[in-house]
């Protein structure tokens, strides 16, 4: 898996990518977050280790290991690790 550019500045990695699905690894590091944005799709986010902040829309919520989130199309996220 090659890293790819973003405008997060953060680790991603594309492991699956389509016209209408995209599988993307995302490492956040302490203190490193998601920016704020809207996708097209909706997305799918699953916690393989640690602890994050996500909102979804007004929703704020702390996250941990083994937690799928589901963020739909059109609707503003963002991930905050602040470990």
């Amino acid at each position: 898996m090659r890293k790819e550019e973003n405008p997060h500045g953060v680790d991603a990695r594309k492991l699956y990518d389509t016209e209408k699905v995209q599988v993307i690894h995302i490492l956040l590091n302490p203190g490193e977050r998601l920016k704020r944005h809207i996708t097209k799709t909706d997305v799918l986010f699953y916690v393989l280790e640690g602890e994050g902040i996500v909102e979804i829309g007004d929703e704020r919520k702390t996250v941990e290991k083994d937690t799928l989130v589901e963020s739909p199309s059109g609707i503003p996220h963002c991930w905050y690790n602040e470990s």
